[in-house]
């Protein structure tokens, strides 16, 4: 479950209930977690129209009055449309493993890395095959980012794997710039993720057209993919500050 989301989606869900049945109104909490809501990925397909339409408190209240003219028929109407948007709160969960690499990320002052790595949260659960391509977004962005960073030129036109490559050995990450075994098997570990990354986007993604029989990628597939990119985000991100 995402807690988080859960509990905003809950708590506007009983403001507006507290509105609708004879409470104060509280326009600084009713337009700000509104806002938060209608800007969440997650969730902003699936927001019914009256929250879109209803821009103030006073506007709603002006439309629940017409929707019912006693409390429990405007509680029963509350309930039935959040419903989904809980449903979708409760189906979106997070690992450990996410939770340690977000916290992590928010010491990145690049803006495009964040804003890819929440991307690809959000999407997971909801677009699998547009997880896997923000994945792998991701890890061309800081590649980029790093490279840009260093002064190093590259191509447009670099696939991802040659991407990495340069950016690696611009590291001191490239497998045959260590002679440990350790090392090389680590590095060559991480070039298979990567590889792998491109493999999985291209074959399950959402980035080229499919035939009848595509292979529908699964919120397992999108998670791993997820996971993997976020793990090599950081990597690249802690080990280009050495």
């Amino acid at each position: 479950m995402n807690e988080e989301l859960f509990s905003k989606i809950e708590s506007f869900q009983n403001l507006l209930i507290d509105f609708a049945t004879g409470g104060d109104w509280d326009e600084e909490n009713y337009s700000k977690t509104r806002k938060e809501l209608l800007d969440n990925e997650i969730i902003s397909n699936e927001i019914p129209d009256f929250i879109k339409t209803t821009r103030t408190a006073e506007q709603f209240w002006h439309f629940i009055k017409q929707v019912s003219s006693n409390y429990a028929g405007r509680r029963m109407f509350l309930w039935d449309s959040f419903s989904k948007l809980l449903d979708i709160a409760e189906k979106n969960k997070s690992t450990p493993g996410e939770n340690s690499i977000s916290e992590k990320l928010k010491s990145i002052n690049e803006i495009y890395i964040k804003q890819e790595w929440d991307k690809a949260l959000k999407r997971k659960t909801i677009d699998p095959e547009g997880a896997i391509t923000t994945s792998r977004t991701l890890i061309e962005t800081v590649c980029k980012h790093i490279l840009e960073d260093k002064k190093i030129e590259y191509s447009d036109s670099l696939d991802l794997p040659k991407l990495y490559k340069l950016t690696a050995k611009q590291l001191n990450l490239a497998p045959d710039q260590h002679t440990e075994k350790i090392f090389k098997q680590i590095l060559n570990g991480c070039q298979s993720v990567v590889e792998g990354l491109g493999g999985i986007r291209n074959k399950l993604s959402d980035s080229h057209g499919k035939g009848i029989a595509k292979t529908k990628p699964s919120e397992r597939h999108a998670e791993l993919a997820v996971n993997l990119a976020g793990a090599m985000t950081l990597f690249l991100f802690e080990s280009s500050k050495k």
